[in-house]
């Protein structure tokens, strides 16, 4: 029986250097480009037509109407330079995260989003409204790190090493620092991400 790559792909044939592991990435990296497009429409569409979106899809701390920000939060945007900040890192680490597989790349994302908006709709400060992706990219970057550990393959840890070498100064972004920036979204990403690695490994 033939297994299909693009959803899950075999480990064996994922191994470095395969024409099925440049494939997945080739396509992982195009299909995480083509959201970018889709998070500046609706950006261009919230500010050309004062949608007002931030604040009915964001997330509202410890308010039942806030509720669906959870869901809605990660597509919204404070603006194109909030937007533009959160556009590279979501290409790169989302694409590492859907070359191991669609269906584990859909479960981690949801389960990330899940963690980190409640942790924000519990912790965040009151009467703020939280939007972003800033929570999911921060998932993929604990997933990542946490994967390379989990599954103990060369391919996992010479991702690590690579977003070790990027990122490695994002973590500081977890830690209270900006009150304008929700570090609970990045604390919380992170965690979900950790436990994403585990609980959807190969």
């Amino acid at each position: 029986m033939s297994q299909d790559w693009t959803t899950d792909p075999d480990p064996a044939r994922m191994r470095f250097g395969t024409e099925t592991f440049y494939a997945a990435v080739g396509r992982a990296f195009v299909a995480m480009c083509a959201v970018v497009p889709v998070l500046f429409a609706i950006e261009a569409l919230d500010y050309w037509l004062h949608l007002g979106l931030d604040p009915r899809g964001g997330i509202i701390p410890r308010s039942v109407y806030g509720l669906d920000g959870i869901v809605f939060s990660p597509l919204l945007h404070d603006g194109f330079d909030h937007l533009y900040g959160n556009s590279v890192p979501l290409i790169l680490l989302g694409t590492f995260v859907l070359a191991a597989g669609s269906r584990r790349f859909i479960w981690s994302t949801a389960f990330i989003m899940l963690v980190s908006g409640l942790g924000v709709w519990i912790t965040g400060p009151p009467n703020t409204v939280v939007v972003g992706a800033s929570g999911v990219i921060f998932g993929y970057f604990g997933l990542l790190l946490a994967r390379g550990i989990v599954e103990r393959t060369w391919w996992n840890l010479g991702v690590v090493v690579l977003v070790g070498l990027l990122y490695w100064w994002q973590l500081f972004g977890i830690l209270p620092s900006d009150p304008h920036v929700s570090w609970q979204g990045h604390l919380f990403g992170f965690l979900g991400g950790a436990v994403a690695a585990i609980l959807f490994r190969r």
